[in-house]
């Protein structure tokens, strides 16, 4: 199957969207030869976006460069944006505020004792405004939910003489003052990244896996791949929601890249696949199967995941080897999104599974 687009064409069109420098890029793309052996199926290849270079990494500081543009243009001198108390997302908008002089107002949904621990003791030293509201155990808040708290505190601020630019956790959905999908164009520059990186090694990827939370980075990269590879399945490993309701999320947000772009690729509900046996019992709450995910890992390749995101897809991954329903002619790259500031107050929870 022929690619609608060149590489070189595709980063043309990606180039005309203006950015801020924060990714310290290409990230390392890399074989996980032990653990390819260890496993005894395909080729497994690393994509290294927990190196991105800011506050310990992500995904999410790729998605900040095309946002936090945009915030500029909108005049914007606060970014008010929401997430659990152990946001990825969270750190990463706080720290790239700071660095271009906006401050961050950061609305941290969660139940019990409040500790200042992992991401939200960087969050803390970053002197985030934070505001912490009461969660549901296991559930990410939506935007509808979270507008209607964060909202009046945008209104808040214009009271103040403030200037804020509301935008969703991940930066993935459109809503508050995200009118594009900059988040997901993020990750289809970012597939462009890692297959001019496969190429130049000779590598043909037949499959991505990747944890899905909030829908942007997948649907990033399922536009990158229809673009540029269509023989390229990308399977996103929920950390949150079931695959049915949250497969359309994500076909919504692809839809609206592929429009942006002006790709004409015609994103179908066939084109995700998001795969939720590796739920468990909700976001950011562990189980055996992830902490055994994140120390074989640790052992093989001296590669640390977090417990929320990486190490739920890297269980998926795991099985899906075992289970005979990844070719093994084709190379898999695993892409890690970060996170690695979150594995510190899940210690005790980890050390109780892994005993």
């Amino acid at each position: 199957m022929s690619a609608p687009y060149a590489l070189s064409s595709l980063k043309e069109n990606l180039n005309r969207f203006p950015r801020v420098p924060l990714v310290h890029g290409p990230t390392p793309f890399y074989k996980l030869e032990a653990l390819s052996e260890w496993l005894g199926g395909p080729s497994i290849y690393v994509k290294r976006d927990d190196l991105t270079g800011m506050a310990m990494g992500g995904n999410k500081s790729r998605k900040l460069e095309y946002i936090l543009a945009d915030a500029r243009r909108a005049g914007a001198d606060t970014i008010l944006t929401w997430g659990g108390r152990q946001s990825n997302w969270c750190l990463q908008t706080a720290a790239s505020s700071r660095m271009i002089g906006l401050d961050p107002v950061l609305v941290l949904f969660g139940l019990g004792d409040i500790e200042r621990d992992g991401n939200l003791f960087l969050d803390t030293v970053l002197q985030a405004d934070i505001r912490f509201v009461e969660g549901v155990k296991g559930k990410v808040i939506k935007p509808a939910e979270a507008l209607e708290i964060l909202n009046p505190i945008a209104d808040q601020l214009r009271a103040q003489g403030r200037r804020p630019y509301v935008v969703p956790v991940g930066g993935s959905w459109l809503a508050g003052d995200m009118t594009k999908p900059l988040g997901a164009v993020a990750y289809v520059a970012a597939y462009a990244e890692m297959l001019a990186q496969a190429d130049a090694a000779g590598i043909e990827v037949g499959h991505v896996v990747h944890a899905t939370g909030s829908g942007g980075t997948q649907a990033g990269l399922v536009v990158g791949a229809k673009a540029l590879a269509p023989h390229c399945k990308v399977t996103g490993v929920s950390v949150s929601d079931p695959a049915v309701s949250f497969s359309r999320e994500v076909l919504t947000i692809a839809a609206q890249t592929d429009e942006f772009l002006e790709l004409g690729l015609g994103i179908a509900a066939g084109d995700i696949t998001v795969e939720d046996a590796h739920i468990g019992e909700g976001y950011g709450i562990l189980n055996k199967a992830t902490s055994e995910a994140l120390q074989a890992v640790f052992m093989r390749e001296g590669l640390v995941l977090d417990p929320v995101y990486t190490a739920k897809a890297m269980a998926g991954l795991i099985d899906f080897v075992r289970a005979g329903t990844l070719s093994s002619d084709k190379a898999v790259v695993f892409f890690h999104t970060g996170g690695t500031p979150a594995l510190f107050p899940y210690r005790d929870q980890l050390l109780a599974f892994l005993s």
